[in-house]
């Protein structure tokens, strides 16, 4: 059984405390042991301001690109062995691991191609120069500084590589430390990852609390920076705290959504659009067994094609094979734990008391896994009244979700998904532009993400659960309200704006010379 220190203050550390086992979700072997409790959590704070700190303001934008490139590089390099965690630990099967790791060392690369065309300087320039007198010589700038507390990222189960990443690759690249904080029952691969990247980093660059530390964000205070991925009830927690409220710990936050898709109704059954919304609602609502945030939870479809897009779903849906992620054939493995296996059980009773079941009453037994052993749930397809509340209200995490009909008036069809109260990506299928800039208009203010599938570009269509790192995640209300990403827009959150005012060619010589 592996045992998964902490990395604080530049040293491996393990905590004296009650110890967490990590699980195989499949089979429930145990793997591996973490504790954090008793670790002097606060020096590691310090030691990362100071230290990793000074570092990464030292380093033109340039090298902290480098720097992302090279832990990019390190997860690729490994990518066999953390997809074999992956596999273990998360439940994933290979295709699901890939998703993640390769999301994760993608993102990196992403960001260390940015810095390189930013060059030699170490402030991020935001837009042109400013006249504020009668002639230029008085004019203004804005930059970005690195901010100089810690950002302590604090990621979700579901992503243990790309949701690293993807806050790691913007805090680095505006010059902040990190400090880590996965989830504890999905921590083989983050904690791997740790291993390979922290002797490539400064010393205090890099920091990670493997185990329960609650006490972690009560430590924290003006200059840090909290990333946070998880539940709106966290979420909600967090923003409560004194330390977050009294010493305005920025607080970034991406939970809860209730994503839709909408298939417009100029789509003909059969039809390239028709095939890109089947194909796009089958894998979110499998691929890492529906435990993504982006996955698709509503699907809203023109009572004309509602009867075929039934038909489509349910056979597609119920060849999924759903087992041991090593055997041959598995195509969707278990949750990645107990609970999660229990508020999904409990998530799908519920939708049920307002909807039909149209698929996973009767799943098969999981392929390849002992009688009784496992944290497995079936897909589960319901079909609902468009006024049913629990289908807007009721994120159930897992491969679930519900078809509706979808009204004629595209502004009542955005009504219905304003009713989820925010999201993160909505999925738009239509080739009639004129229905889908009303849509727009509707849907565009509760969400972070619109993705439009159309004929035209059905043959190179991403995914819309596919987090890319030019564009924004986040989104508004129940998602959290916050902004990731979206290339360098996503260093703003590690970063403080500053407006320079003074005569042009000082401004110049000295953004020049940083």
């Amino acid at each position: 059984m592996r045992t998964l220190q902490s990395y604080l203050g530049g040293k491996w550390v393990f905590g004296k405390g009650a110890r967490q086992t990590l699980v195989n979700p499949a089979t429930e072997e145990p793997l591996a042991e973490a504790c954090a409790e008793g670790l002097d959590v606060a020096a590691g704070l310090e030691f990362a301001r100071r230290q990793g700190g000074a570092a990464l303001r030292a380093m033109s934008l340039r090298e902290r690109g480098e720097l992302c490139g090279a832990l990019a590089r390190a997860i690729y390099e490994h990518r066999d062995e953390l997809l074999d965690d992956a596999m273990k630990n998360g439940g994933n099967t290979r295709s699901d691991g890939k998703f993640d790791i390769d999301g994760g060392s993608g993102t990196l690369a992403h960001y260390a191609a940015l810095a390189k065309e930013l060059g030699d300087a170490r402030w991020l320039i935001d837009g042109d120069t400013i006249q504020l007198g009668r002639s230029p010589r008085l004019s203004g700038r804005h930059v970005y500084v690195p901010r100089t507390g810690v950002a302590v990222l604090v990621n979700a189960f579901n992503f243990p590589a790309w949701g690293f990443a993807e806050k790691a690759a913007c805090a680095l690249l505006a010059g902040m430390p990190i400090v880590l904080k996965p989830a504890t029952s999905t921590a083989l691969v983050a904690h791997r990852i740790f291993e390979l990247c922290a002797p490539l980093a400064p010393a205090g660059v890099l920091s990670m609390v493997c185990g329960s530390a609650h006490e972690l964000v009560g430590m924290l205070g003006y200059g840090d920076v909290i990333a946070f991925t998880g539940s709106s009830a966290t979420a909600a927690e967090l923003r409560r705290l004194p330390r977050v409220i009294d010493s305005q710990v920025r607080l970034n936050v991406e939970a809860d959504s209730l994503n839709a898709a909408v298939l417009g109704p100029d789509v003909e059954a059969g039809s390239d659009t028709y095939e890109l919304s089947v194909r796009d609602i089958v894998r979110e609502m499998t691929q890492k067994t529906g435990q993504k945030c982006t996955a698709i939870r509503r699907i809203l479809v023109p009572e004309s094609l509602k009867e075929r897009l039934r038909e489509d779903l349910v056979e597609r849906l119920r060849a999924v094979v759903v087992g041991d992620p090593f055997a041959s054939g598995v195509g969707m493995g278990p949750v990645a734990s107990a609970q999660q296996q229990r508020d999904v059980t409990a998530g799908i009773a519920a939708l049920g008391e307002q909807a039909e079941r149209l698929l996973g009453a009767d799943a098969p037994a999981p392929l390849g896994v002992p009688d009784g052993k496992g944290y497995f749930v079936p897909v589960t397809l319901f079909e609902a009244e468009p006024s049913a509340a629990r289908v807007h209200e009721l994120e159930v995490f897992g491969p679930v979700a519900s078809m509706l009909t979808a009204p004629d008036d595209p502004a009542l069809t955005a009504e219905l998904l304003a009713r989820g109260g925010g999201g993160l990506v909505c999925s738009i299928y239509s080739d009639d532009r004129q229905w889908v800039a009303r849509m727009l208009e509707g849907a565009a203010p509760h969400h972070g993400r619109l993705v439009i599938g159309s004929r035209k570009i059905a043959d190179q269509a991403v995914s819309p659960g596919t987090v890319m790192p030019q564009l924004l995640h986040g989104g508004p209300g129940r998602a959290g309200g916050g902004e990731e990403l979206g290339g360098l827009r996503g260093v703003a959150l590690y970063a403080q704006r500053t407006a320079l005012q003074g005569e042009r060619p000082m401004l110049d010589a000295l953004l020049g010379k940083q």
